[in-house]
């Protein structure tokens, strides 16, 4: 195996996704509810690093995807129409982040 096909951190091959994998655990994300308009709730993640690669259209896309919402991404957030903060910690960890901060009134 050649020296280019390895990650530079963990020194098992790329193929892997360790180092994907190592860099989203890495990130740790806040959750926040913020209520709009005619009391509507919206439910903010933030604290993604743009630096690691992390899609957040695909992950949005995913997390809208199963708690059957809709919502956004913008400014290195992702907004979902609901108060989705019972769940939505359980699947960010599916998804390899963690999350510090539920119900953050700063995450908004």
């Amino acid at each position: 195996m050649a020296r280019d096909d390895s990650d530079d951190v963990t020194g098992l091959p790329d193929d892997l996704g360790i180092g994907d994998d190592l860099a989203r655990s890495q990130q740790r994300l806040s959750i926040g509810l913020k209520q709009r308009r005619y009391g509507k709730a919206v439910t903010i993640v933030k604290g993604f690093d743009a630096s690691d690669g992390t899609d957040l259209f695909d992950l949005a896309s995913t997390l809208k995807r199963r708690l059957a919402t809709v919502g956004a991404v913008g400014d290195g957030r992702i907004r979902l129409q609901g108060d989705h903060t019972d769940r939505l910690p359980e699947l960010l960890r599916e998804e390899g982040f963690a999350v510090v901060g539920q119900g953050d009134p700063e995450a908004v």
